[in-house]
């Protein structure tokens, strides 16, 4: 059922492409407030609600996009290729420092520039996950696949977290201004963004994709009711309550690395390091460790054991309190196992429901999958960005002081543990009921040849999944 055609060369090719959102994602995700309240000067609750709207957009454009994506004859190759570079380009726009005295003009300007970028982001995205239910509809493939990328999102995620840390002063050190140092570092990400993004578009060029060969003229009439359709899919509601609330709480721990280095622990900028490699380290242990759990049993249960491991993790580290290096260590390896965890199954679980969407409602429809969980998933980011910042600003953060008042440290501290904690017991309950397993799955597959085939097929066996 896979395409003889996706050999391991440009299987490679494709992991690659994961350089492109992930390098520019993390940066963002872990700089971009902070750059925000103590480059820009912004005021840290405006600089949550830019965070809120800019992704809350990149959110709603996620179905426009995959809807779009999914007509005949639509090449999702050559979507990415032609989004590559104004991913690169907007993404250097959203970090050019500007120097209006006017809080609101600072706050117009981000907004835009981010809103800006994060379409553009989208329309890479989207075709570059959901083409993998296009190449292939075998359970263990699709993990494969995603753990492939999984693992070299771990090299992403140390460039997208290490760079910025260390460049900005690099430049700053040879009378560059540190704010147009960050400018710059955000320019060397975007061109790599640009050069992978378009080698994972070329090394697909000789894939088959059905939608992309068939003729545009038998399109079937795709509208928005669509999405009402797949939002009645059992599986899918509680697979984005997942989705929602462990974005809620892995966004704002995120956003909250560089004030838990500076601001809580007052330690430097170089300091981020610790938490990269650590970050980096703790999951490239964890994504094969996933990946034969899930092969093992199923994607459900790795994702339930790992998530709950992450929460009892960050209620312990908030007993004991972040105060040092060590504690430090320990917060960002619990974050690793969850994160590990959820980039390594969280589009494979998507790829599932295209099939029970098919056997549900008779359509295959993989970017509109696709998209649609990112909707919440992106929608949670964006609320737990803002969350962030709403916590630092009634916590008394302020970016121009070196040493920070103990309110806004114990809020940074909260922000890292109990907070996110909170929110990762909704992601389990999303789990817990999520119907489809490994047996499920393989169930509904062979009723669902038989429905293809024309033949007569029952819910047996494949009762909650439908």
């Amino acid at each position: 059922m896979s395409d003889p055609n996706f050999t391991k060369r440009r299987r490679l090719g494709y992991a690659v492409g994961i350089s492109t959102e992930s390098i520019l994602y993390n940066m963002f995700y872990t700089y971009y407030l902070f750059f925000l309240t103590d480059i820009a000067h912004l005021d840290p609750g405006l600089a949550g609600t830019v965070n809120l709207i800019s992704v809350a957009w990149d959110a709603i454009t996620d179905p426009i996009i995959g809807r779009f994506a999914d007509r005949n004859g639509q090449d999702k190759r050559k979507l990415m290729f032609r989004a590559a570079l104004p991913v690169g380009i907007t993404f250097i726009g959203a970090f050019l420092p500007v120097n209006f005295e006017n809080q609101a003009f600072k706050f117009i300007f981000y907004v835009a520039m981010t809103m800006l970028f994060w379409l553009a982001y989208t329309v890479y995205t989207i075709p570059y996950y959901a083409v993998v239910a296009e190449i292939t509809q075998d359970y263990d493939e699709r993990t494969a696949i995603r753990a492939q990328s999984s693992l070299f999102n771990t090299v992403c995620i140390f460039v997208g977290n290490a760079v910025p840390s260390v460049l900005p002063g690099l430049f700053a050190g040879i009378g560059i201004t540190l704010a147009l140092g960050w400018t710059l570092t955000a320019a060397v990400l975007g061109v790599i963004a640009i050069i992978t993004g378009m080698i994972a578009a070329y090394s697909l060029r000789s894939v088959t994709l059905k939608k992309a060969e068939a003729a545009a003229e038998s399109q079937e009439k795709v509208s928005f009711k669509d999405y009402l359709q797949i939002l009645r899919i059992k599986p899918f509601r509680w697979f984005v309550m997942f989705v929602f609330f462990f974005l809620v709480a892995t966004s704002m721990i995120q956003t909250n690395f560089a004030y838990l280095v500076q601001g809580r622990l007052g330690m430097s900028d170089d300091d981020m390091v610790i938490v990269i490699v650590t970050l980096v380290l703790a999951m490239a242990v964890v994504i094969p460790i996933v990946t034969k759990v899930a092969e093992k049993t199923d994607r459900r249960f790795t994702s339930l054991c790992f998530t709950a491991v992450m929460m009892v993790c960050l209620v312990i580290i908030k007993f004991i309190g972040i105060d040092s290096v060590v504690m430090l260590i320990a917060s960002v390896f619990a974050v690793a196992i969850g994160l590990g965890c959820f980039w390594t199954v969280f589009y494979s679980m998507a790829y599932d429901l295209v099939e029970v969407d098919e056997f549900v409602n008779g359509k295959r429809r993989e970017s509109m999958i696709t998209a649609f969980p990112q909707f919440f998933q992106k929608f949670g980011a964006a609320i737990g960005m803002w969350i962030a910042g709403q916590v630092l600003k009634f916590g008394g953060y302020d970016g121009t002081l070196a040493v920070q008042a103990q309110s806004a440290k114990d809020a940074i501290e909260n922000i890292a543990t109990v907070i996110p904690a909170f929110f990762l017991l909704f992601a389990m309950v999303g789990l817990f009921m999520y119907p489809v397993t490994k047996k499920s799955f393989r169930t509904l597959q062979e009723k669902l040849e038989l429905k293809r085939a024309g033949k007569e097929t029952d819910n047996t066996g494949i009762e909650k999944l439908v």
